[in-house]
């Protein structure tokens, strides 16, 4: 049989006024109590299941959970061809050897018909030859039926990694 004691401390009633307002808080006068009863306690939270990291974290690149990409030599090439949220890091490097000439190079959503290009980076020569790196850092959601290409022109290069952050339903992926 359980019993029950009651404990009046004004510090320990002070602080769960102030951490538990709804609890006692704003000036109304209540006892604490305990009891030798034993009461299990499930935490179903977040912290419990170890999942607690920083948002920034979350996104970490690690061996298990990275795919790398290289484009190069006027093609394109499928990056991502999953349901779900991606985080794409990596450089565009063009190379222009030759004065007025162009070097394009692009990031596109693709859903089986048409091209939607979101990211683009074009190269132009005035003088001498000219090489430029210009790093990408982007998060991108891929519905059903939907890829990421990229595409890199003449003397281009895209070099990357990619990694899924989230399912198609948001749920975290957490770092294998």
């Amino acid at each position: 049989m359980a019993q029950e004691f009651f404990i009046n401390s004004e510090t320990l009633q002070r602080k769960v006024a102030e951490i538990l307002p709804s609890q006692g808080g704003s000036g109304a006068g209540f006892d604490l109590s305990a009891s030798t009863q034993i009461v299990p306690i499930v935490d179903l939270t977040e912290s419990a299941e170890g999942a607690n990291v920083r948002q920034d974290l979350q996104t970490a690149f690690s061996y298990k959970n990275s795919t790398n990409h290289t484009v190069s030599a006027a093609t394109n090439q499928n990056i991502i061809t999953n349901t779900g949220y991606y985080k794409v890091y990596g450089n565009i490097i063009t190379n222009t050897p030759t004065t007025g000439s162009r070097r394009d190079a692009a990031f596109n959503l693709y859903d089986g018909a048409v091209y939607k290009s979101f990211l683009e980076v074009r190269g132009y020569l005035t003088t001498d030859s000219l090489l430029v790196v210009t790093p990408y850092d982007f998060t991108v959601f891929i519905g059903a039926g939907e890829s990421l290409v990229a595409t890199a022109g003449t003397n281009v290069a895209i070099i990357g990694v990619s990694r899924q952050i989230a399912t198609i339903n948001g749920e975290l992926i957490p770092l294998a």
